[in-house]
């Protein structure tokens, strides 16, 4: 995930509606300062770290502690270096690594999916001081032009997710829906179908709560032609296509009654993602876990995969997100840095973790690596040419987490739309 720049926030027609998580954010560091000796001097890298701190957001309790233990054995072994690992969940990990670096203790690495903010306090290693050259041309371009500031590359991609639109195959049959809606008005039709089944059904799994209220509003705007920015990087946060898609978000949970209660308090992983694995939610918007998931422990549960639904007559937009691993310079420590890049960017290391958590890649190799699998083959296709949101601007890392805390409120039966997201503008213009 998910895991992001000021214009690439530009979306994909003609592609089927993805939207890759992976999920949650970093915050700007304004009063941290860099450690002295840090910097990455050839005196300080000669000297090495004879420890490293890695802070890693839990993907999910089933693979990510067992890959990252692993890999911290196999770092040690290689390097000598002792690896420390700190697993944080998505809804922590926000406040958790802020709080470190504001006190002036970061960890060596740390995966979130915001970094600006970072890289304009001078706190990280860009990509020419700690990134093998044979594995930066490797990245997906996207990826690179997303963890790009001011000419310097310091988000290094972990993986990166695809979503679309699952549907509950035997939900529609009985509520007489042929197949997946292809414009909003049949999306609100086929959702009032659902729901007029009875049996607590809902129509929509509708998670606006602060663990990625940022993406399902992202995935809803861009099909309604709208974005978080211009091409000219002014922010467009309230613009009249925006304010359009949240009063429909919003029309969606209390006009019309299709969605779970307090949408605006629900949360992917453990709100929504379970109402449509238990064959109570017609639609989500889903990607490569929900996926496994479904094929796995779910199999009574008959789905289909579909392009998003759109506004206007637009074709389905493509939507991406990515995660990082950025570095901080702290004394001795670039050293010690490169080898675990070189490590965790090695094609038996990086596509193990991805495939275990069911994401997809970040590297050129790895689509190869992964084109084999027919399921991914609708992500594969459009991956290399996925747009993001704009992380390379630090006012982004602080903006993403106000939308997380606040735009669930616009779906509340007394939200105002246009007050949330005009609030949202204030912030982003006035830089966060």
């Amino acid at each position: 995930m998910t895991r992001r720049k000021a214009t690439l926030l530009i979306v994909a027609a003609g592609a089927l509606a993805l939207v890759v998580s992976a999920c949650s954010s970093g915050k700007g560091a304004n009063n941290a300062q860099p450690p002295p000796g840090s910097g990455g001097s050839s005196s300080s890298a000669n000297s090495g770290a004879k420890e490293i701190k890695v802070v890693i957001a839990e993907y999910s309790k089933d693979h990510t502690k067992a890959f990252w233990d692993a890999f911290a054995t196999k770092y040690q072994a290689q390097t000598g270096v002792k690896l420390t690992l700190q697993i944080i969940d998505w809804n922590s990990i926000d406040q958790e690594s802020s709080t470190m670096v504001q006190n002036n203790n970061p960890p060596d690495i740390l995966n979130e999916n915001a970094y600006a903010s970072y890289a304009k306090d001078g706190l990280l290693y860009n990509s020419d001081e700690v990134l093998p050259p044979e594995t930066k041309s490797d990245l997906i371009d996207a990826f690179v032009k997303s963890g790009t500031y001011q000419g310097k590359m310091y988000g290094f991609p972990d993986l990166s997710s695809a979503r679309a639109l699952f549907y509950n195959k035997d939900l529609f049959q009985q509520a007489g829906i042929a197949g997946p809606p292809k414009t909003w008005d049949e999306f609100e039709a086929d959702a009032k179908k659902v729901k007029a089944l009875g049996s607590n059904k809902i129509g929509y799994a509708e998670p606006l709560g602060k663990e990625e209220a940022q993406a399902e509003f992202s995935i809803w705007l861009f099909n309604n032609g709208g974005s978080w920015k211009d091409a000219s990087g002014k922010w467009t946060i309230n613009s009249d296509k925006n304010v359009e898609t949240l009063q429909f978000l919003k029309k969606l949970a209390v006009d019309d009654g299709v969605t779970q209660n307090n949408p605006g308090r629900t949360n992917r992983t453990d709100g929504a993602f379970p109402l449509f694995e238990q064959g109570k939610a017609g639609m989500i918007v889903g990607f490569g876990p929900l996926q496994g998931d479904l094929d796995t422990k779910y199999k009574n549960i008959h789905y289909g995969i579909a392009p998003m639904p759109t506004q206007g007559g637009l074709a389905p937009q493509t939507y991406g997100v990515t995660d990082y691993l950025m570095a901080f310079k702290k004394k001795d420590n670039q050293e010690a840095i490169k080898q675990f890049y070189k490590l965790y960017y090695s094609p038996d290391e990086v596509n193990t973790w991805i495939k275990a958590e069911g994401f997809l890649p970040v590297t050129k190799s790895g689509i190869k690596s992964f084109s084999s699998d027919p399921k991914l083959k609708v992500y594969l296709d459009t991956l290399p040419n996925i747009h993001l949101t704009p992380t390379d601007d630090p006012t982004w890392d602080k903006i993403k987490l106000d939308v997380q805390q606040n735009i669930g409120a616009g779906v509340a039966p007394n939200g105002d739309p246009k007050k949330v997201l005009g609030d949202l503008q204030k912030q982003a213009e006035a830089g966060g």
